[in-house]
């Protein structure tokens, strides 16, 4: 019998294997068809699923810290689906708060356009959340809670020299950060203390570190001679000051000259603020919040708003002094010669201070908040004749006024300043001024500085805190 492979129909004979190799091959087609379709069944009734429930949280993005440092914070809320733009009125806050909304993708960014109160649990609740592809609609609700305010003050002539230090609002957990032998000013940004210094041999010097005093570097100066106004932008870590010349003559010197620089670039030289055609001293200055600009008053008395490059000044009229601008705000409060004023940045349109429904006597300063009331300090009269007491009272845009605190006759008031969020004052004082003597600095503070803070809602006293330029303030004491 042959054992050759048979033909078939005049073809080349088929082996065995060869049969089985194809038959496998018709199997895993099959099954390979099987399982993508059931792949595709399962997908599309996943897509279906997702769709009835609506959109879904995948993700939540908020720093509750940064929310209550400054402006501008946000939450972002992703979902699992592209969704519908959601509106303002579709979002609630609690503790109302103001806020700004936008949508992109999947994706919904709450922006907190006030700093946050601290030590308080914030829930954010958005409603009616709709899908692109329609389905359901989904309410949304993320809950965070801010940490507790920390503070640094400036304590002078300590056994360890000039410090400052960081604490809580209990007072009872101070720690130093930073020491020199002469400290005249600092401020605090959201990632740096800068610090005004003399050096041994009686030099300026600017040294910026991290929050936690460490890493220590040394910020070029415009020269040798004197730093004043030493201020902080609460965004972008840029800073600013007045500078004289150590050598200073009628003829020659650079005189309260401004100047701003970045701590993103510790290395540069600062940059001059000079606008053509305005006398180059500065009296008094500020940063725009949340913008670049400056609010600049030149010794001539003309109020200018610029850039920070000081190119595209706006005149904005003669003025006396700059009481402050609310941070969130870009409202801001002027002395002119005849009145005081409140000036609207955007537009400079401008109207007169709100006249209190209470006779505060002699007003002294007046701080700005951002929904448009102020804190203002002034002599208590009885009839037309000083107590030596001095009130601090909250008017509102209204003209509703408020008493928050009186201090004693014995006492004298330096500074008021507000935290970021508005939630408290903190009253710089003097006890016992005929006898606390000031020191000699350039920018003197008496031995035993007191910071009293308060809650701006009800006035209630929250803590006394021993030391100086409470990191809150824009502007150095006066």
């Amino acid at each position: 019998m042959s054992t050759e492979p048979r033909r078939v129909g005049g073809q080349e004979p088929v082996s065995r294997r060869a049969r089985t190799r194809h038959r496998r091959g018709r199997l895993f087609v099959a099954s390979f068809a099987i399982v993508v379709g059931a792949l595709a069944v399962l997908g599309l009734a996943g897509a279906a699923a997702s769709v009835a429930q609506g959109p879904r949280v995948t993700d939540v993005s908020v720093d509750p810290a940064a929310a209550a440092a400054a402006s501008g914070s946000r939450l972002i809320v992703t979902t699992s689906q592209s969704l519908a733009d959601v509106a303002p009125s579709q979002v609630t806050i609690t503790p109302a708060t103001p806020f700004d909304v936008d949508t992109s993708g999947r994706s919904i960014g709450v922006r907190f356009t006030l700093p946050l109160w601290d030590d308080t649990e914030y829930t954010v609740e958005i409603d009616e959340v709709a899908s692109l592809g329609g389905g359901p609609d989904a309410s949304l609700v993320e809950t965070f809670r801010t940490p507790p305010a920390e503070v640094y003050l400036l304590q002078r002539a300590t056994d360890d020299g000039d410090v400052i230090y960081r604490t809580d609002l209990t007072g009872e957990n101070a720690e130093p950060v930073f020491t020199h032998p002469h400290i005249e000013d600092f401020r605090a940004t959201t990632q740096h203390l800068v610090v005004s210094v003399r050096t041994d041999d009686d030099r300026p010097g600017l040294i910026a570190t991290d929050l936690d005093g460490g890493d220590a570097r040394e910020l070029p100066l415009p020269g040798d001679g004197f730093i004043s106004n030493l201020q902080s932008a609460d965004s972008g870590e840029l800073v600013g000051y007045t500078f004289s010349d150590a050598e200073l003559t009628a003829e020659s010197g650079r005189e309260s000259r401004l100047y701003t620089a970045s701590l993103k670039d510790p290395d540069a030289a600062p940059a001059e603020i000079s606008i053509e055609g305005a006398d180059p001293r500065v009296a008094e200055w500020r940063f725009v919040p949340d913008t670049d600009s400056l609010l600049l008053l030149p010794f001539d008395g003309s109020l200018l708003l610029t850039g920070s490059g000081g190119d595209g000044a706006t005149a904005l009229g003669a003025a006396m002094t700059i009481e402050g601008i609310a941070r969130g705000s870009s409202e801001a409060v002027v002395d002119r010669v005849e009145q005081t004023s409140t000036i609207d940045l955007t537009d400079a349109s401008e109207a007169p201070l709100v006249v209190p429904d209470t006779d505060l006597g002699g007003v002294s300063s007046v701080t700005p908040l951002p929904d448009g009331s102020t804190i203002r300090t002034a002599a208590v009269l009885e009839g037309d004749l000083p107590t030596g007491r001095t009130s601090v009272s909250l008017v509102g845009s209204d003209g509703e006024t408020r008493l928050l605190t009186e201090i004693a006759d014995t006492d004298a008031v330096l500074q008021v300043c507000v935290s970021p969020s508005a939630r408290y004052a903190a009253v710089l004082v003097a006890p016992d001024a005929v006898t606390n003597t000031y020191d000699t600095y350039q920018l003197p503070l008496p031995e035993q500085p007191e910071t009293r803070v308060l809650q701006i809602s009800d006035g209630e006293p929250v803590v006394a805190l021993t030391g100086a330029a409470i990191s809150w303030c824009q502007v150095p004491p006066n």
